[in-house]
């Protein structure tokens, strides 16, 4: 699992029919407690149907099996699922807010 910023929208003209259903989304990783800069490189997810869109501050799962299951769909072809949308991340002291 990974903190990222979602960057963008895709568009497909054709998906795998279990995919149908669910947004396509560029997400970037970003350091969740520290000065909250991009960490990785952008990668697409699926939204698991929490409704992020671009700007957002999201949880990603990046494992095949925990993204089905967060899906519920067990032959799904997918790695990458959004599962949450961030409110705020804190470390020790140190409390960083999103929403």
């Amino acid at each position: 699992m990974f903190i990222a910023k979602v960057v963008g929208n895709v568009w497909a003209t054709r998906k795998h029919r279990e995919l149908k259903t669910y947004p396509l989304l560029l997400v970037k990783a970003v350091d969740p407690c520290g000065s909250g800069k991009f960490s990785g490189d952008t990668a697409l997810a699926l939204d698991g149907g929490v409704g992020a869109g671009p700007g957002d501050v999201v949880l990603v799962v990046d494992e095949g099996g925990s993204a089905r299951k967060v899906l519920g769909a067990p032959r799904c072809p997918v790695r990458t699922v959004i599962c949450g949308i961030v409110d705020q991340t804190s470390s020790g002291d140190e409390v960083k807010k999103y929403a």
